[in-house]
């Protein structure tokens, strides 16, 4: 007992090569929107919560930060926060303000590579993935500015051009 195929009404209607490729189509545009929706996730940035001079301090400086860094435009993670700043897409350079003293300060690496740019000394931490994290030290807000690699071309640059804001906003 074969049963019959029915084709609905609307499909009947349209010419036989456009009925053929309707499925295909549809099934092309379904995985196109499925590949682009799996692009590499922005990872979770912890927004710092600073208070009473600190806060006020970072959102000075965040009102002073460039719209763009080193030729890659500030594209701020969501939710925004005057604590949290960004700049590139993927991988990109990432500012936030007011995190708590990185405990390495108080160990081994205390003596890692410091360098000071414009009078804002720059503690560095070279990180698993081939990037580093920029601290600022003797400051009344500690300012991080992590770098992944490939973000710049000197992993440096983009905390070195940040010198003169956190300078201006964030007193030594």
């Amino acid at each position: 007992m074969a049963r019959e195929l029915r084709v609905p009404k609307v499909l009947t209607a349209l010419p036989a090569p456009v009925r053929w490729l309707a499925l295909p189509v549809a099934l092309i545009c379904t995985v196109v929107v499925l590949v682009g929706s799996w692009g590499p996730a922005d990872p979770r940035i912890e927004i710092p919560r600073p208070s009473g001079r600190a806060a006020e301090y970072c959102r000075s400086l965040a009102a002073a930060l460039p719209a763009e860094l080193l030729g890659h435009a500030r594209r701020d993670p969501s939710p925004a926060s005057p604590y949290v700043a960004a700049w590139g897409d993927s991988p990109r350079t990432v500012l936030r303000c007011g995190v708590d003293r990185p405990e390495e300060l108080d160990g081994d690496h205390a003596a890692d590579w410091s360098p000071s740019v414009d009078g804002v000394t720059w503690w560095s931490q070279k990180l698993a993935g081939g990037g580093y994290r920029f601290v600022t030290t003797m400051r009344a807000a500690y300012v991080e500015v992590t770098v992944p690699a490939g973000a710049a071309q000197n992993p440096f640059d983009p905390a070195a051009a940040l010198s003169g804001a956190v300078k201006a906003n964030v007193p030594g």
